[in-house]
Parts: structure tokens; C-alpha cells; sequence
């Protein structure tokens, strides 16, 4: 039987001891946002499941999306259960306060999701690989896609957090016209109506928005019911699978960008997406493709090399010698994803809103902080 530890938050322990690896996964598991961390969560231990190893012991523990917490966890984590890899974090400023830390102490970190530009930057780490994207890369692909549709004016709009911040220069590096406005919200914030009226009388002829989670939901029903025409473009993550069913009718036909999609054909994802349905009984989603994708990585790494050897580990995590859902995959000098990010449009195939792939926003990308990280 695998030996599989998983902690919960508030929840007693379960699992076997002398697991040769050990993983942490800190994400987000209650509260707004729990569907992020949730699928990242699904979608790595699907990977762990198929792989059959009963070698790796993996401590899963709830961050509630607070910073505190987070650091808490990674320093029981790497203290007392001598975990050998962090995993798991969906918030950029919760990957700020927590992977600094852990890779100075030796601890791998494998990134499912965040990507701030510190840690692509100056502040990248040897043992920082990011398996997603660096934060800017949906953006500067949403930016290059207003370009080819012909978008002359747009109205920005993002939390004020790393993520939010990354998003609009990403699409403002890309983006050739003009801006109408440049707004930045609460994280978390629900009610959008006065950035709806400033949209309103902004002159813009396009919207651009990054708001995840439970913040897209109700801008994109307010925006529906508002009466205002102006179009809206946006990242994956505001488009993303687990979004679109509470969003409904609002979102058809809106244009988003990610590196992963369900119907990019090659054989691991039609696999991926067939295997996670029947585990699940839900369509996956991003997040839950860039968590299967870390396992794998962890467990190609693991066939060369054990992290008690971190020069032989760390090469072997560098070379990504493992079949991603998004087809071949490649590190960039500072452990970013150098990959093609996608333009969807949301459909509805009987009665699920999904995406479909309507183009290529950039073939082969890869992030504007390589050149800053010495390593």
C-alpha cells in the first residue's frame, strides 16, 4: 500500500513513517480561493497515485491564504517533519514570505502556481523551480492577443498584491495602445461597482482584468448586469475551469490566455484530462494541470537523483525529463517555463462552460527577469 502522510489543517495526522522522500505542500484549502489549492492538490496527488511509489511521504497542511500561517507551516515543515520538498503555493505574497526562507535552509521548492518577478529575478534561488509560469506571462500573452484584435484603449484593473502588480506590467510590456485607466483593487474584494462606473466613463474600447478566484466571479456577474458593452479580455485564471460554472452565461465568448488548455492534443493531457475526471468527477482545470505536472517533474527528478544529493536532484529538476500536459517542456537559466501560451475563447459544450483554443498569443515564451537572475 503507498505510504501517503497527509496533515490537515485542525485535523489529526494519518500514514505510515520511513517514506525515503518527503514532500510539504502548503496551499489553500479553506476560505476564498480553496478551489485553487484544492485542484493544485488533486492534480499533484493523481500524478503521485499513477506513479504507484510507496517511497514518498506527502504532509499537506492549509495556509487560509495568510501569510503568517503559510510561514508557519513551511517552518514545521522543514524543522520538524524534515521534509526534503515545499510544494503547494497558490499566493504570490504568501510564496514571498515562505520561499526565500525555505531554499536558503536547503529545502527544494517546486512552484504549481505563484510566480512573482523577485524570485524569477534578482531574487532567484537554485533550488526555486516554477513549473507554471512566471507571474507576467498570461498577461504579456493577453496583451499581445489586444494587439491582433485590434484593442487601441484599454482599462486595466488588478489586486494590489505581487501578482496583481506582475499582471498589469506583463500586459502593458506587450500591449501597444493606449490606457483608459489603471486600477488596482483590494485583494479579495467583492464589490466592483465603482470601478465598473469608472470603466463606464473611461472612453476605454477594451478591458483587461486579472482577479482569481472568488474576485472574478462577482466582477464578471456585476459586469454582465452593469449594461456596459466594452469587451473584456483576460488570464486563465479568471476563465478557469472551476470559475466558469458559477460565472454561467456572463462569460461566453470572452477571450483569456494560458499555457494549458483541455483540448491541447497531445497523449498525456487527453490522458490527464480523462484520468482526472474519473478520479474526481470534475473537468480539470489550470490548476490542477500545473500540480500534475509538478509531481512529475518531482518524480523524473527522483528516478535520477535523491535531494540528499542537491547538485545531481537539482540537475536532474533542471532537465524536466518528464511527458507535461502541455507537450514538451523546458526550463528557462532561472528555472522559469519557457512555453506557448494560448488564446481560449469560453464555449459551452452541452451544458459545461469550458475553453476552447482559438490561436497562438506567443509561441515558445520566455520571461523578461531571466537576464537579472545570476545563479
Amino acid at each position: 500500500m503507498r505510504k501517503l502522510f497527509i496533515a490537515a489543517a485542525l485535523s489529526a495526522l494519518a500514514g505510515a513513517a520511513g517514506a525515503e522522500v518527503k514532500v510539504g505542500m502548503i496551499t489553500t484549502l479553506s476560505g476564498g480561493g480553496a478551489g485553487l489549492g484544492i485542484d493544485v492538490r488533486d492534480g499533484f496527488m493523481l500524478a503521485i497515485e499513477q506513479s504507484g511509489r510507496d517511497d514518498i511521504e506527502v504532509v499537506i497542511e492549509d495556509d487560509q491564504r495568510k501569510p503568517g500561517i503559510a510561514v508557519q507551516l513551511a517552518d514545521k515543515m522543514i524543522q520538524s517533519d524534515k521534509v526534503d520538498v515545499l510544494t503547494g503555493i497558490i499566493w504570490s505574497n504568501l510564496a514571498m514570505a515562505v520561499v526565500p526562507a525555505a531554499t536558503a535552509q536547503g529545502v527544494f521548492y517546486l512552484s504549481p502556481n505563484a510566480g512573482p518577478s523577485q524570485l524569477a529575478g534578482a531574487g532567484c534561488h537554485p533550488n526555486y523551480f516554477n513549473v507554471a509560469w512566471q507571474n507576467d506571462n498570461l498577461h504579456e500573452a493577453a496583451g499581445a492577443y489586444a494587439n491582433s484584435a485590434g484593442y487601441e484603449n484599454s482599462f486595466l484593473m488588478a489586486p494590489n498584491y505581487p501578482a496583481g502588480r506582475d499582471a498589469l506590467t506583463g500586459y502593458k510590456r506587450m500591449f501597444e495602445g493606449d490606457l483608459a485607466g489603471e486600477v488596482y483593487t483590494k485583494l479579495g474584494q467583492t464589490d466592483y461597482a465603482a470601478e465598473i462606473a469608472q470603466i463606464r466613463a473611461s472612453g476605454a474600447d477594451s478591458v483587461y482584468f486579472f482577479l482569481p478566484g472568488g474576485m472574478g466571479i462577482s466582477f464578471l456577474k456585476q459586469y454582465a448586469n452593469s449594461g456596459v458593452e466594452i469587451p473584456v479580455v483576460g488570464p486563465a485564471f479568471s476563465f478557469d475551469q472551476g470559475i466558469l460554472q458559477a460565472v454561467g452565461e456572463a462569460a461566453l465568448g470572452v477571450v483569456n490566455t494560458s499555457q494549458w488548455s483541455k483540448d491541447i492534443d497531445n497523449p498525456t493531457n487527453l490522458a490527464f484530462v480523462k484520468a482526472f475526471q474519473a478520479e474526481y468527477g470534475r473537468l480539470p482545470s489550470l490548476y490542477a494541470s500545473q500540480g500534475f505536472d509538478t509531481a512529475n517533474l518531482l518524480l523524473s527528478a527522483l528516478e535520477k537523483a535523491d535531494p540528499s544529493d542537491p547538485d545531481a536532484f537539482r540537475a536532474a529538476l533542471m532537465e524536466a525529463d518528464f511527458d507535461s500536459t502541455r507537450g514538451k517542456f523546458r526550463f528557462g537559466p532561472n528555472h522559469h517555463p519557457i512555453q506557448t501560451i494560448y488564446a481560449r475563447k469560453v464555449v459551452k459544450e452541452g451544458d459545461v462552460y469550458t475553453n476552447k483554443i482559438i490561436g497562438v498569443a506567443l509561441k515558445d515564451h520566455a520571461d523578461a527577469y531571466a537576464d537579472e537572475c545570476k545563479m
